[in-house]
């Protein structure tokens, strides 16, 4: 099975999990989207929820399926966040997130439920998180900003993009981390920096794809 069809076989497990009468989260990227497509077909079967996405992205494939979008004044609770994640510490279940580019926004909807469920392919599974970083960083200063997180012993590197908050990126390599939440309170002491794409025990499960098939895994 390709990796499409491994996200796309946890992302439908993903979405049956999702009950008459919840907010959701809808994360962002290539896994939520095969989650959002998986909600849209429940949602044209009968299945009544409300939906909050961490992107514009995901909030325009919600609209234009059908899910009814909501917003923190009206719900500052989500029942559940559905979304994928760019590497999974196994045990732990710490992620790296934000190659999408949406990791504040995905946080915020993550803080604000009940639980966070992530989907992914079992190529997305490490023994220690290693992959760069994503940092979103105030775009004034953004040079001063990463000299400091260079001064942690990182290599920022800026992306060629800008989120839907206006930031910018930066893809900080620090190779594989020995503390990932020791890293993480670092980053966010620094000035500039919004917040980071290290997700440190916020996962309550984790549905992993597989040519087995769909696996849980839990803290």
């Amino acid at each position: 099975m390709s990796r499409d069809e491994l996200k796309r076989q946890a992302a439908e497990a993903a979405a049956a999990e999702v009950a008459d009468g919840m907010v959701v989260g809808l994360g962002t990227g290539s896994t939520a989207a095969f989650l959002i497509e998986a909600l849209i077909r429940r949602v044209g079967e009968g299945l009544r929820i409300q939906a909050i996405p961490t992107s514009e992205r995901s909030a325009a494939q919600a609209r234009a399926g059908g899910i009814p979008l909501t917003d923190f004044e009206s719900h500052p609770a989500i029942d559940l966040t559905i979304d994928g994640a760019d590497q999974v510490q196994v045990g732990r279940l710490d992620l790296i997130k934000g190659m999408g580019g949406a990791l504040l926004r995905e946080k915020i909807v993550a803080a604000a439920s009940s639980r966070l469920l992530i989907v992914v392919d079992e190529g997305k599974l490490a023994a220690r998180l290693a992959l760069p970083i994503p940092v979103e960083v105030v775009a004034f200063g953004w040079q001063a900003t990463a000299r400091r997180i260079a001064a942690l012993g990182g290599r920022p590197v800026r992306r060629d993009f800008v989120t839907d908050g206006g930031n910018l990126i930066l893809d900080c390599d620090f190779g594989t981390l020995a503390d990932a939440a020791d890293l993480d309170r670092g980053l966010r002491a620094i000035v500039g920096v919004i917040e980071t794409g290290l997700f440190i025990g916020r996962a309550d499960a984790v549905l992993v794809g597989g040519a087995a098939g769909v696996r849980r895994l839990t803290p």
